[in-house]
């Protein structure tokens, strides 16, 4: 089966965007904000929880909210992961510059790592807290990566996470649909879909929730300009390879403006927020409709010859 996006254009957008990233990122800094205000239940007393010990931002990109993170709990240790090494050299900057953070009287600071969210290059059960933001709208495969992502948390260790849902951009796709027939909007999951995908992964008592912005764009010209910016261009495998033409985008504009609105263009961003908590081990997870149990070969018991 074909995936839904070309990876490596998703790698390649993201890397032009880094430099310009934080001047079109106001949503995204925003959603991030309020998803790490869930992480204030993890100071309750009454949990008698232990600080964090590591503690994941899976596509991190510019490293705002893993530096916030590492300030939240400085004898933590955290880690950016992004696909776009670009991104990563942003997030260095960001977070204080190259000196290493164990020098004498340096603070700590994050660690930054180029991989994929698909397959992290982590330990199993190493994770205390993993946290993604924007992130999961570029993975077509949600229970694979679920997978991964209990494979690493730790047993009670909290998943804290944020997509776009598939309101997302809606007028912007209806108004190339009435221009070409090539898809220009990336197809995103539901609330119901990204929920099914954590059950389906093991994960416990998830709980979701949806926002939903509107931003204002003065024509279509300074929507794609932003789009591009923030690296969401369009990275489906079936994507037109041509640039659009005048005549194609002079017909989507045309066709955007019966939703204008008090002088503006809207776009509709939709948000799912989700958190959980990494199963006990043995717990079964959903492989091809089938729930597997696995077990590590150190917990199975072998007894000796005698």
């Amino acid at each position: 089966m074909t995936d839904t996006f070309d990876h490596r254009q998703v790698r390649r957008a993201f890397s032009r965007a880094a430099h310009h990233y934080d001047d079109a990122s106001a949503l995204q800094r925003e959603v991030a904000s309020r998803l790490m205000e869930q992480l204030d239940y993890l100071d309750d007393p009454a949990l008698n929880r232990a600080p964090p010990q590591l503690v994941v931002d899976v596509g991190c990109g510019p490293g705002h909210a893993a530096a916030a993170m590492q300030k939240r709990w400085p004898k933590a240790h955290v880690v950016g992961i992004d696909l776009a090494q670009p991104m990563l050299r942003e997030a260095r900057g960001h977070a204080g510059g190259w000196l290493p953070s164990f020098l004498p009287g340096v603070a700590r600071r994050p660690d930054w790592l180029c991989a994929d969210a698909r397959a992290l290059p982590l330990r199993d059960a190493s994770v205390d807290i993993l946290f993604s933001n924007l992130c999961l709208q570029w993975i077509e495969d949600l229970p694979a990566v679920f997978a991964g992502f209990r494979r690493v948390l730790k047993p009670d260790g909290l998943l804290l996470v944020s997509t776009f849902g598939p309101d997302t951009l809606h007028e912007l796709r209806d108004a190339f649909a009435q221009a070409d027939n090539a898809p220009h909007v990336s197809p995103f999951a539901s609330i119901a879909q990204f929920g099914d995908a954590l059950i389906a992964a093991g994960f416990k008592n998830p709980v979701l929730d949806r926002d939903e912005f509107v931003l204002g764009h003065d024509d279509l010209t300074s929507l794609m300009r932003e789009l591009r910016t923030l690296g969401a261009t369009n990275a489906m495998h079936d994507r037109r390879r041509s640039l659009t033409g005048r005549s194609r985008f002079a017909r989507a504009a045309q066709a955007y403006e019966p939703w204008r609105r008090d002088g503006r263009l809207p776009a509709t961003w939709e948000v799912i927020y989700a958190h959980a908590w990494g199963p006990q081990p043995g717990t079964p997870i959903r492989v091809g409709g089938v729930d597997e149990v696995r077990v590590p070969a150190s917990g199975i018991p072998v007894r000796k010859r005698s």
